[in-house]
């Protein structure tokens, strides 16, 4: 694997953030989103009002953004506040490298720092990358939901991933 390293994401990153998230609304099943979300739905990312909300970015070594992780709300009633749901995005061109596995720790251990108790992640199904690198990163399948999502004319099955994160070590977290 080339250098990459991991950090919080800065307001100059959010331009690259919504370039990798808009290919894969545009080109893949892994969001269900059918369009590109503005500015402020990053910013909102960034400025993440819970102590378990977080946006980490895994740069090159010239500090380019080559992919991101972040954590929001699971369910907006408040009994849910611990348990955080997770995404992680990384350009096209750099799947594969092993920066996923690099990155997901990076997320998991700051959320546990900050207090969550259990990340959760949907994957759009198929998705054998996504799904091993959930499963590599600790994740347990807990459950699978058929046709709840309909995108490119196709319906789409969700799996959904948990983690417990109250034993997690948490030497590595990203608290800035």
């Amino acid at each position: 694997m080339d250098d990459y390293a991991t950090r919080s994401a800065h307001e100059h990153d959010l331009p690259r953030i919504s370039a990798i998230y808009n290919h894969a609304v545009e080109h893949s099943l892994a969001t269900f989103d059918l369009e590109p979300p503005d500015r402020e739905y990053w910013r909102q990312r960034l400025d993440g009002q819970h102590p378990g909300d977080h946006l980490i970015v895994a740069v090159d070594g010239a500090d380019d953004v080559v992919g991101y992780a972040y954590s929001w709300s699971f369910r907006p009633r408040p009994a849910y506040d611990l348990t955080r749901e997770t995404s992680i995005y990384l350009d096209h061109s750099v799947r594969g490298r092993g920066i996923g596995r690099l990155l997901y720790p990076a997320l998991l251990q700051t959320m546990a720092v900050s207090g969550v108790h259990t990340a959760i992640a949907a994957v759009a199904l198929p998705n054998p990358a996504s799904e091993r690198l959930h499963v590599a990163c600790g994740f347990t399948k807990v459950g699978e939901f058929k046709e709840v999502g309909n995108k490119f004319d196709q319906w789409i099955d969700m799996a959904f991933y948990q983690r417990m994160l109250v034993n997690m070590p948490t030497g590595d977290a990203i608290l800035d």
